[in-house]
């Protein structure tokens, strides 16, 4: 008699974000499937991580559309391999599409090799681009200031 040990066994994830919740699907090789939701607030998205470590979830795929994917990024960084997926390329691929599950598709198509991350820069460079959005927003707001003040003496 022998035994099989799962312990090595390949777990991915399937994250599905939304400005206000975020829906997690951890599945393994063996086709065990682990749904939750989570919110959006930052001691929520480290319980999410934790879980992703407890778990030993190798791989991380997230679709996400606008910003809502940044702060999961920043917690999730460095302690998981992640992806960033144009939601476009994940509704082209064939199978059910439905907003229950979402999160269920992402990590199946992960699991199979399906999809490729979106470029994303290095550390420095996101920090450079933050600063760089900064710096163009208040350059338009003295702009706006300054006509406000021509309009006032002159208008």
């Amino acid at each position: 008699m022998f035994y099989i040990i799962y312990k090595d066994m390949k777990k991915v994830c399937g994250l599905d974000v939304h400005k206000d919740t975020i829906s997690l699907c951890i599945l393994a090789e063996n086709g065990q499937t682990f749904l939750k939701e989570y919110s959006t607030l930052t001691p929520d998205i480290e319980a999410m991580r934790d879980l992703i470590k407890e778990q030993q979830v190798s791989e991380v795929a997230m679709e996400s559309t606008g910003i809502y994917w940044i702060p999961i990024w920043r917690i999730l960084q460095g302690h998981v391999e992640m992806k960033l997926v144009n939601p476009y390329f994940i509704k082209q691929l064939p199978g059910r599409k439905t907003d229950v599950k979402d999160s269920q598709w992402i990590a199946t198509v992960l699991q199979k090799g399906l999809i490729r991350g979106s470029y994303i820069p290095g550390q420095h460079i996101q920090e450079l681009r933050q600063y760089e959005r900064r710096y163009v927003r208040i350059g338009e707001h003295v702009t706006r200031l300054e006509q406000a003040i021509d309009r006032q003496l002159y208008g």
